[in-house]
């Protein structure tokens, strides 16, 4: 909220935490990196002793918080041969996976989500679950009735054969390992990306640098560059062919006139982006 700038898990007492990354963000709110691992720090200070910190072993970021101090148990979970969690994808797009305790299978996954980001979110939630004396098999079970939230990957709908997703992704690396996700599932289809930056983070500048990049699993991108952006056009570098706006009315057509059977289309953007996905609905 505008009136509380602080983190709002000063407000909460868990005994269970999962972290799943640490990255730069919110630079309206935070000075660098290592103002959010403090916060984060003081989190952990609240953590009981017998509690659990689920953690992603290969994060850098994560680890380095962590060295601050940890007085509570730590659950790692990834890829690695030591990690206490990890999972196997058995499908390139991670929509079905075998889950590891120790390296002793819990079984598999099948399930509707897609992408290695979603494959580590499964395996956090079933590594919490264990901490409820929750077998994996059940939470396995319930993951696989799991159909996902609105805005993360959303399929709003399907017009003349091409599929029409919502997400919020509004940071680079969450833009990259979505579209990832979305690549592994279609294979050679075309991936058209209308993309808004629009928090604050974003309007200030602070991604620009890494930002083209995040876009290289797509074959289009359609961008909207308002004009209270502290940037411009010259500031964003894709890889990808990418066709700049300044209204979403002009988007919306380019978008309308390049699209064709077969293709996935995702709308990008933590705000209403003016009702696109179902303007584009509409209008296809």
């Amino acid at each position: 909220a505008f009136f509380d700038k602080r983190s709002k898990f000063v407000h909460y007492h868990p005994e269970t935490l999962i972290i799943n990354n640490l990255e730069f963000d919110h630079a309206d709110i935070f000075v660098n990196l290592e103002a959010i691992q403090t916060q984060f720090h003081h989190l952990l200070r609240m953590l009981p002793a017998d509690g659990s910190v689920i953690y992603p072993q290969d994060d850098q970021n994560v680890a380095t918080m962590l060295e601050r101090g940890c007085w509570s148990q730590q659950v790692s979970m990834g890829n690695s041969d030591d990690s206490a969690w990890q999972y196997t994808a058995l499908q390139a797009d991670c929509g079905r996976i075998e889950i590891f305790k120790s390296g002793q299978s819990q079984g598999v996954l099948d399930w509707d989500l897609l992408g290695k980001h979603n494959a580590m979110n499964a395996l956090a939630a079933i590594a919490a679950s264990a901490t409820a004396d929750i077998s994996a098999q059940t939470a396995i079970q319930a993951l696989a009735e799991f159909k996902g939230v609105k805005r993360r990957m959303q399929l709003r709908g399907v017009r003349n054969d091409i599929e029409i997703y919502d997400d919020f992704a509004h940071h680079p690396t969450a833009i990259k390992t979505t579209l990832e996700g979305l690549r592994a599932k279609v294979g050679a289809g075309r991936i058209l990306v209308a993309f808004e930056p629009r928090s604050n983070t974003m309007r200030m500048g602070i991604h620009k640098e890494t930002l083209g990049a995040a876009f290289d699993a797509a074959d289009e991108a359609f961008v909207l560059l308002s004009r209270d952006l502290d940037w411009g056009e010259e500031g964003l570098q894709m890889n990808v062919p990418s066709h700049i706006f300044t209204s979403v009315d002009a988007l919306l057509e380019a978008l309308t006139k390049q699209s064709r059977s077969g293709d996935s289309i995702i709308i990008m953007s933590n705000g209403g982006f003016e009702n696109l996905p179902v303007r584009l609905l509409d209008a296809l």
